[in-house]
């Protein structure tokens, strides 16, 4: 049986530079991908240290274009590498993060698996979803931004 040390202060190390990020940046920008296969199937994540399914994306870093920051959030949380320059759907207000904080949507379908995405400190669980079948615990935001983007919901400024 393995100790459950480790991976409890791998996730008070995590929650506490988020926590650093959060607060010592102005305005803070994110991208998230909304990446559908041939099947209309939608790729999402479960971290390890906030609870519900979300899309895969993070923040763009200093000296880091929206794309750049998209490609590597893709690949280290999903395994997924871009085959086009994806579309860029909206912008949102995530004032759930912080009263500064933006996300950038991009739509992606072509694409390419990389390898299947193993669990690791940051990403409990990553797969594809069939949008009628999503996982129990599927964000809000998650779902009202697959509702926008596939069924034609007016878009909310929102988070």
């Amino acid at each position: 049986m393995s100790d459950p040390q480790p991976r409890r202060s791998a996730r008070l190390v995590s929650r506490a530079l988020h926590t650093y990020w959060r607060f010592s940046r102005g305005m803070t920008l994110g991208v998230r991908a909304v990446v559908l296969d041939d099947r209309n199937r939608v790729f999402l994540i479960r971290h390890t240290y906030v609870p519900g399914w979300h899309l895969p994306g993070g923040g763009v870093e200093t000296g880091e274009t929206a794309l750049e920051a998209l490609g590597r959030e893709l690949r280290e949380e999903a395994c997924i590498a871009m085959d086009e320059t994806p579309r860029l759907f909206g912008v949102f207000f995530n004032n759930r993060i912080s009263r500064r904080d933006h996300v950038l949507v991009y739509v992606i379908r072509r694409f390419t698996v990389l390898s299947v995405k193993q669990p690791d400190r940051e990403i409990a669980e990553a797969g594809f979803f069939s949008l009628d079948r999503l996982p129990e615990g599927t964000t809000a935001a998650t779902r009202s931004r697959l509702a926008e983007i596939l069924d034609g919901q007016p878009p909310s400024a929102i988070w």
